[in-house]
């Protein structure tokens, strides 16, 4: 697409700010930079429960396990939730770039992620209040059957603040149905809590930390820089964690924890 057909994209988005139509406008814009299988919109609000605010898709069966599966729990472990949960964050990410080192081994990765077809997805953010993050995701899944290419990453991460400025601009007076509720206690205490009542179960504060990490697909030399700890604390965290769990693996660890995430987000 030639510069001038972009900048008639762009002037198009911009004028349909405000209206119902921008989603649409706003997807015709960035399909100029990388032509995409998949896009969602999704409206972040502190830890309580996202909500999807548009999407669309090539193939459904991309989204199929969004509503149940991902709204439902599995969210808490979506590599671009952490990076909402960090604040403030605008512009371009790549799922990969911001993923933990063992990402892929995750029960979230294998079990929910590839049943997606998802290949590749980068995302828009748009922070909109303190607690309030838009993230619009485009993805590559078996559609297309190829990952986002150099060129078309370039495109976008040149374009980033432009797009994430459209999409705050668009939503700046956005607020959520929870913003009355109070925020709900953080997710490792509400784990602990679920795990007691399900299982009587009692972790400490720092098993649970390091039993999320885990889940999120930090490897154990990750998992000791982000705790400031020596890797062999974490190991000492991991044994003693698999022993009040009377488990012995990385699987059953997420075979035990992973329907307990559904409770977590019961009041989101």
């Amino acid at each position: 697409m030639t510069h001038s057909e972009h900048d008639e994209e762009l002037a198009s988005a911009i004028m349909a700010l405000a209206t119902p139509e921008l989603p649409q406008y706003f997807s015709r814009l960035v399909k100029c930079l990388a032509a995409f299988d998949n896009l969602i919109i999704i409206a972040y609000h502190g830890e309580h429960r996202p909500a999807v605010l548009y999407r669309e898709y090539t193939d459904p069966v991309v989204y199929l396990p969004m509503d149940s599966q991902y709204l439902g729990g599995a969210y808490l472990l979506d590599p671009f939730y952490r990076e909402h949960l960090r604040g403030g964050v605008q512009g371009i990410r790549r799922l990969m770039d911001v993923a933990p080192d063992h990402f892929r081994r995750t029960h979230y990765y294998k079990n929910y992620y590839q049943q997606t077809t998802l290949l590749d997805e980068v995302a828009v953010f748009a922070s909109i209040t303190e607690s309030v993050t838009l993230t619009a995701c485009l993805g590559r899944d078996c559609s297309s059957g190829k990952p986002f290419n150099k060129r078309e990453l370039q495109a976008l991460r040149q374009y980033g603040m432009t797009l994430s400025s459209l999409l705050k601009k668009h939503w700046q007076d956005y607020r959520s149905d929870n913003v009355m509720k109070a925020a709900p206690a953080p997710v490792e205490e509400r784990l602990r809590e679920a795990l007691n009542q399900q299982h009587s179960i009692r972790l400490s504060p720092r098993q649970a930390e390091v039993a999320l990490f885990i889940l999120r697909g930090h490897s154990s030399l990750s998992i000791s820089l982000h705790l400031g700890v020596s890797l062999q604390t974490v190991k000492v965290f991991r044994r003693q964690l698999y022993a009040k769990c009377c488990i012995s693996s990385q699987a059953e660890l997420f075979a035990l924890l992973m329907p307990l995430f559904a409770r977590l987000t019961e009041h989101g």
